[in-house]
């Protein structure tokens, strides 16, 4: 099933070069992580020459849904991993987290009500609504028994660079 809607990091063992435009890089599913896919994501765009102002939504986004899938993924027993994939093709990045807890659309939920007051609102959703708002697309699927989140945008490459 599926639906559509700077800081300086050295890799890891745990980061992998796919081809001079991919990345990836897996992570224990704990919140303290979220620095080295940050690392990871920065350096990427260093290396590609990427505009500063394209890489925030992709931060924010990563934040967004990481913490989400640490909170909330319902992960396997022993030493669950998240997996973040990156990759330039022209000038879109599409940026890919892949985990193995209990399967879960975060697409097929229901917007928030952005015009409650704060206090009458449910809890959840805002953020994968930002992630939906600052893309241009967000795609998820359920694929050999993993949720795959890819969301994709439109970056800029540094003038003269």
């Amino acid at each position: 099933m599926s639906s559509r809607i700077s800081r300086r990091h050295r890799p890891s063992a745990a980061e992998r070069d796919l081809s001079p435009s991919e990345r990836s890089a897996s992570v224990p599913a704990s919140a303290e992580a979220l620095e080295t896919l940050r690392g990871c994501l920065a350096q990427f765009w260093d290396e590609h020459k990427l505009s500063a102002e394209s890489l925030f939504p992709f931060e924010l986004s990563l934040e967004e849904i990481f913490i989400n899938i640490v909170t909330h993924g319902q992960l396997p027993a022993g030493s669950p991993e998240v997996q973040m994939k990156l990759k330039l093709e022209g000038d879109q990045i599409t940026l890919t987290c892949i985990d193995a807890g209990l399967a879960f659309d975060p697409l097929q939920q229901a917007a928030p009500d952005l015009e409650l007051d704060l206090q009458a609102r449910s809890v959840g959703g805002l953020g994968i609504h930002l992630v939906k708002e600052m893309m241009d697309s967000v795609r998820y699927e359920r694929s050999e028994g993993r949720n795959v989140l890819a969301i994709c945008r439109h970056v800029d490459r540094i003038a003269g660079a």
